[in-house]
């Protein structure tokens, strides 16, 4: 497994196309200057020592040694060895809706963004617990299994849109059933379930079986409403601009509202709690009070240990280069100029 410690210094590898453009744009106007002097004959009589192909090489060399200096100061490091470790924590798993209702914009930017943000925020918080990820709207689907990697599913959360399900609709109880199948270890007892949604339910009563199923498995359940009981019409975009509003069968504009009663009710029935998603800050603090309150499970969990820094040969490699590129001259190297493989013409 490779980390890198300072990734901002990749943006230096932005130097290597701008240096590529000003030799190309340099080259250009040398050629233009020398035909006004003289026709390419004659210049090559001229100055017979000189090699047309050393200037893109040394600029090679040149970029090759930015590359690698830049690969230095970024400090990849190499994990060197998996071991099984021991953590104590809660297992979790995130029920994210990404119904096209989740485009309303009655919160900024709009409910799914908000709702991803709140994720983030409460993985930012957790120090060893496991986390799970779901999205779901007119059915369910596994994003993420349960796992220690925050980073992965950051990754994950991050490529949730609306798009990612065929099925549209806001079947809650799918999402609580596969949430069941995600706890695989029949000890464990701390389970959580967090439903980041507007709270449309199109399950029609199925969900109260699902939390009822959920909670004898030992699963608490809080719900996260974002968006506003006043509603928002769903837009409809192209390339980030608004085309159109949704419109129902009727062509009435239709207007998606938080139904807080819906979260509400599963969350009491859930043994969890309702919270309010409008401010992230607040949500965030409640979700880590709860969670710092329940018992902490023991398990294992693999990963890597013992990354070594591996900066030094970068930078060694990007100063070798740097040095080559000093005794690259555009003068012909005899013994290259015997092997010819270029394939120049010599002059009799």
């Amino acid at each position: 497994m490779i980390q890198f410690d300072e990734k901002i210094y990749f943006y230096l590898l932005g130097i290597i196309p701008v240096l590529v453009v000003l030799f190309v744009l340099l080259q250009l106007w040398k050629k233009r200057t020398q035909k006004k002097f003289a026709d390419f004959s004659l210049l090559k009589r001229l100055t017979p020592t000189r090699s047309r192909y050393k200037s893109g090489l040394k600029l090679f060399i040149f970029c090759l040694g930015i590359a690698f200096l830049t690969l230095g100061l970024v400090n990849p490091k190499i994990g060197t060895k998996l071991e099984t470790v021991k953590r104590e924590g809660v297992d979790i798993v995130f029920a994210v809706d990404v119904s096209k209702s989740m485009l309303a914009e009655d919160i900024a930017p709009n409910r799914l963004e908000k709702a991803k943000r709140l994720v983030s925020e409460i993985i930012n918080q957790l120090a060893s617990d496991r986390i799970g990820i779901i999205a779901y709207a007119g059915q369910a689907f596994p994003q993420l299994p349960i796992t220690t990697d925050y980073g992965a599913a950051k990754m994950f959360l991050q490529s949730m849109n609306t798009d990612m399900l065929t099925s549209q609709g806001t079947a809650i109880n799918e999402a609580i059933e596969l949430a069941t199948t995600y706890y695989n270890d029949t000890e464990q007892t701390n389970r959580v379930l967090f439903i980041i949604s507007d709270g449309e339910d199109h399950s029609e009563g199925a969900v109260q079986d699902a939390v009822e199923n959920a909670r004898e498995e030992g699963i608490r359940i809080f719900t996260i409403g974002v968006g506003k009981t006043k509603g928002a019409p769903i837009p409809i975009k192209r390339n980030g601009v608004v085309k159109s509003l949704k419109k129902d069968s009727q062509g009435e504009v239709v207007i998606t509202r938080l139904n807080e009663e819906v979260l509400v009710e599963i969350a009491s029935e859930g043994d969890g709690e309702y919270i309010d998603g409008s401010n992230t800050e607040d949500a965030v603090d409640f979700i880590k009070e709860q969670l710092l309150q329940m018992d902490k499970k023991e398990f294992e969990a693999k990963q890597f240990a013992e990354f070594k820094d591996q900066f030094q040969w970068f930078l060694a490699l990007g100063l070798l280069f740097l040095f080559l590129d000093i005794f690259v001259l555009d003068k012909k190297t005899k013994w290259l100029k015997k092997l010819n493989l270029f394939n120049e013409k010599t002059e009799e």
